[in-house]
């Protein structure tokens, strides 16, 4: 007989000492996805706050992969990703909470627009007040000279000496983008096989960044919807106004 067919979604998340936020990321994740099919896979990357334990007991549905080392976040997401059994993938920060049935709707959009191939949501402070983190414009010599001058940040309130952050759009409509942040993006599992999931070796910009602008040459066109809502922390409010 043939093998079942997978879930939908394979929901990857890393942790490494984010008990208290890993276990109210994945209730959440729980709460708020009802119509999709999916697995999780964790993956521990050496925490030393009794995660993994913590997680195991709480959420025994949950794929648990104890590693005794810290791989950081490009390699630990492929370690995952092999064991995958989903026909896309989800990478889903462990210091977010899924807002609205945020995975739901982002798996809609992701059937709605397929010639995407990746596609990510909106991302929001815990006081609802909007990140800017959830997409990017892809790093140029203008963007990198900004960076580098400081001008990007003394000048922040203007897009032009800022354009990798996007700050003109606030996020509240769909947008083709170059770059969808790795706190929430999914992306087609064929893909991500193709593109060999992230370079582990890159030491210049974000392994995300590097992901989408390989599967841009590709002929991906990297989606975002705010339909899809969720919590990210992680980012320093600092300069995040648009």
């Amino acid at each position: 007989t043939a093998a079942a067919p997978g879930p939908e979604l394979s929901i990857i998340v890393v942790n490494w000492n984010t008990k208290d936020m890993t276990i109210a990321c994945l209730e959440s994740l729980y709460r708020e996805t009802r119509d999709t099919s999916f697995e999780v896979l964790l993956i521990d990357n050496g925490s030393h706050d009794g995660s993994a334990d913590a997680i195991a007991a709480r959420f025994p549905q949950v794929r648990l992969l104890r590693e005794s080392v810290n791989h950081g976040f490009a390699k630990a997401n492929n370690i995952a990703a092999e064991q995958a059994k989903g026909r896309k993938l989800l990478l889903l920060n462990s210091d977010t909470v899924v807002l609205d049935g945020a995975v739901d709707k982002l798996a809609r959009f992701a059937a709605q627009a397929p010639q995407a191939r990746i596609w990510g949501g909106r991302t929001v402070y815990g006081d609802g007040s909007l990140n800017i983190g959830s997409a990017w414009g892809r790093q140029t010599v203008w963007s990198a000279f900004c960076f580098a001058s400081g001008l990007s940040l003394l000048l922040s309130r203007f897009s032009f000496f800022d354009p990798e952050a996007m700050r003109g759009w606030d996020r509240g409509s769909e947008r083709e983008v170059d770059i969808v942040s790795g706190c929430f993006l999914l992306i087609a599992r064929d893909l991500w096989e193709v593109l060999g999931g992230f370079d582990q070796d890159f030491f210049m910009y974000a392994a995300e960044a590097d992901l989408c602008l390989r599967a841009h040459k590709r002929g991906a066109r990297p989606r975002v919807t705010p339909a899809a809502t969720i919590v990210h922390y992680g980012v320093v409010k600092a300069n995040a106004d648009t």
